[in-house]
């Protein structure tokens, strides 16, 4: 949850809260969250995720109201669709008042959900009206009159008890009967009275009365003429205590005043409208973007405000009657137009007939502008920039994680080079794209290259483009992937792939920020920012001579590590649950829980091939499997121990391993790689015995000569 979000929904005059896409309540904003007496420093005023945040929510409810609750809430998360509940929730002062919790999906451009706002609204004097209404607890309310010009002529008890007085043969005289009324209703009622007996009509009115104990009720008054002859005699009647009534009406005014109020201070432009899409509502920020007065946007026609492009889907949407997402063009009082996303949620009766239509929309005029702007940009720029990593989030809480995150939060606000290292399948790329979304340089072009999936005699072209006529085939000017990410960030994953010409002209770009097409002779400034990767041991490649020691350097000037999967075991659970609900949903699949003897075995395993290995078992095993529990076939899973994994080796094993690895790097002077390295004097490959150098603490640098 960003703190945005957050800061406006603690300006929201309501109880408002925000959850995951899960369910799982985050957040609760500074209103509700004083109501239940939260103290300063808890997570759900802060929007700390916690596992626990849905059960310090849900304590606060009555138990009566536990069950049903769930139910409509987990129909919600299911559907993804607003819901309403109402419940009793107990307050600082340990007593429960009723509150009407309404839930509204959060949804990303793209329409994926992100999360959910929930407001609660305060309805305890509405639900304890019904509750009255329900059993029966008010006083003995109807009775009987009949009146004449002269005065009243019979009472029946009944009316006695509505008006607090003892039963009495005989009725009250006018006098009497207008002591009864409240002071600032008996103008009204003397005046009701004098137009009755004058024009001898039938009447229907409502008056407060006061009670010899003091209380105040609201009676109504309905009598129709006893005729004789053609002629109106007098009157018969009946008194209707309505007071539970009219307070219900009441707070339910109140509490459709304050929603008002609430969705008027909402930065959304919200709009009701009904079956027919005929307008009803529109909130203070639509009206003041579009310039009208409500009055005046009630009289518009369908569609209203909308880009004439736009408006028969418009009309379409309203039409279906159903839930929905449309981008749209909106005029503003200048004339001109901006780009909103509007949500249509439909509101509808007992019959599944649509009542309303309730239409938010969210500026996202910016974010359209950066979309055109890319769709203007190189094919192949577009094609880098649409290409998914690896996975799409950072997953997990380890401390070795927690440890680089903390790094890529740093070092993302400033410009310095960043040289991410690690094992093969750790995600260095995706740290990569995280430091340049978090940057200065988040709206312009990130640029992925990897330097050990293009051919060498390729390389220099590919990184600062060709001339036309520089080589066979350059049949015309080709930018580089240099001048693509310009103004942003371009990544080079598997520097140390480089060769001697690309490293030197590399070098030329980092120190002086410039460089030269093949065949061409103009000097090309640029501005980018350049974020290298490797998995392999860079110091050793400038020792053994294949990597320039000044590049290095100029690369290392930040170092960021990837610890390995096997290092961050507190995270495979998370990130098991991750993939399960990506391909499981992609495949149409739903899996209720998780094996126990599985996931003890994919906490286990030392993963060799880290991250990418477990996406790879778990997409594996979501095809295959076809029961409700997920389960994965053992036989997936590596039978070697991983490299440099002390846990998976007795300790006698390890012990020799280190003594056969430092006699190695002894006799090779601390060389790791090349034909005189200790890998090849161990016949092992360089990335085993680089991960079990790591794994057993050997510190390769004092073999070196």
């Amino acid at each position: 949850m960003n703190e945005s979000l957050q800061a406006s929904l603690n300006l929201i005059p309501a109880h408002a809260w925000y959850a995951e896409p899960s369910g799982n309540v985050t957040f609760l904003n500074g209103r509700c969250a004083d109501y239940l007496g939260l103290a300063k420093d808890h997570p759900l005023r802060s929007g700390i995720e916690n596992d626990s945040a849905w059960d310090a929510h849900i304590a606060f409810l009555h138990p009566d109201d536990h069950a049903e609750t769930r139910r409509i809430w987990s129909g919600c998360v299911k559907s993804g669709r607003a819901g309403e509940v109402a419940f009793r929730v107990r307050g600082a002062d340990g007593a429960y008042r009723w509150f009407l919790s309404r839930a509204e999906p959060r949804c990303a451009i793209a329409g994926e959900l992100v999360g959910w706002v929930g407001l609660n609204l305060e309805i305890e004097k509405q639900k304890q009206s019904e509750l009255s209404l329900a059993k029966g607890e008010r006083l003995t309310h109807f009775g009987t009159w009949v009146f004449y010009p002269s005065g009243f002529e019979y009472w029946s008890s009944g009316l006695f008890e509505i008006h607090g007085l003892e039963p009495s043969a005989k009725a009250p005289g006018i006098e009497e009967y207008m002591a009864l009324v409240h002071p600032e209703d008996r103008d009204f009622v003397a005046n009701e009275i004098k137009n009755t007996v004058v024009q001898g009509n039938a009447f229907n009115f409502t008056k407060r009365i006061l009670r010899p104990d003091g209380s105040i009720r609201h009676i109504r008054c309905v009598g129709t003429p006893m005729r004789h002859d053609g002629t109106s005699r007098g009157f018969i009647g009946a008194g209707i205590d309505v007071t539970e009534q009219v307070q219900l009406m009441d707070a339910q005014r109140s509490s459709e005043e304050e929603l008002r109020q609430i969705i008027d201070l909402s930065p959304q432009h919200i709009g009701v409208v009904g079956p027919h899409g005929e307008h009803l509502y529109a909130n203070r920020t639509a009206l003041a973007y579009i310039g009208a007065s409500l009055e005046e946007w009630r009289r518009g026609a369908i569609g209203y405000g909308v880009h004439p492009d736009e408006r028969d889907r418009f009309r379409s949407q309203l039409e279906n009657g159903a839930s929905g997402d449309m981008e749209m063009k909106l005029r503003q009082r200048d004339g001109s137009y901006r780009w909103f996303l509007a949500r249509f949620n439909p509101i509808c009766n007992n019959s599944g007939q649509l009542v309303r239509m309730y239409v938010t929309c969210t500026d996202i005029e910016d974010r359209k502008r950066s979309e055109n702007r890319l769709l203007q940009e190189n094919v192949a720029l577009r094609e880098e920039i649409d290409r998914k990593s690896m996975f799409e989030e950072i997953i997990g809480t380890s401390p070795p994680l927690m440890e680089v995150l903390s790094y890529v939060t740093k070092v993302a606000a400033s410009e310095s080079t960043v040289l991410v290292t690690g094992e093969t399948g750790t995600g260095k790329e995706l740290v990569a794209r995280a430091i340049h979304r978090r940057s200065g340089r988040a709206d312009r072009a990130f640029v992925a290259v990897n330097c050990a999936a293009i051919p060498r005699e390729l390389m220099f072209s590919e990184l600062f483009g060709h001339e036309k006529g520089a080589f066979t085939g350059a049949t015309q000017r080709r930018p580089g992937r240099f001048e693509l990410a310009e103004g942003g960030t371009i990544f080079l994953d598997e520097v140390g792939e480089l060769q001697a010409d690309t490293q030197a002209a590399l070098l030329r770009v980092l120190q002086e920020r410039e460089f030269e097409r093949v065949g061409g002779r103009e000097l090309i400034r640029v501005d980018v920012r350049v974020i290298a990767a490797t998995n392999r041991d860079l110091e050793e490649a400038v020792e053994a001579g294949t990597f320039r020691n000044d590049l290095f350097y100029r690369l290392n000037v930040f170092p960021v590590e990837m610890p390995p999967l096997r290092a961050r075991g507190d995270d495979i659970a998370l990130l098991v649950e991750y993939f399960i609900h990506r391909y499981a949903r992609k495949m149409g699949k739903v899996f209720r829980h998780v094996n126990k003897r599985t996931l003890d075995r994919l906490k286990s395993y030392p993963w060799p091939g880290n991250v990418r290995e477990l996406q790879n078992v778990i997409e594996r095993s979501v095809i295959v499997c076809d029961t409700e529990e997920f389960t994965i076939d053992e036989r997936w899973l590596s039978s070697r121990p991983a490299a440099g994994n002390p846990t998976a080796l007795s300790s006698s094993l390890a012990d020799h391993e280190r003594t056969m690895i430092e006699e190695a790097l002894r006799a090779c002077g601390g060389r790791v790689f090349g034909s005189a390295g200790a890998a090849n004097r161990l016949s092992m490959p360089r990335s085993t015995l680089e991960s079990k150098i790591r794994a057993l603490g050997i510190d390769k640098r004092r073999f070196r000569q």
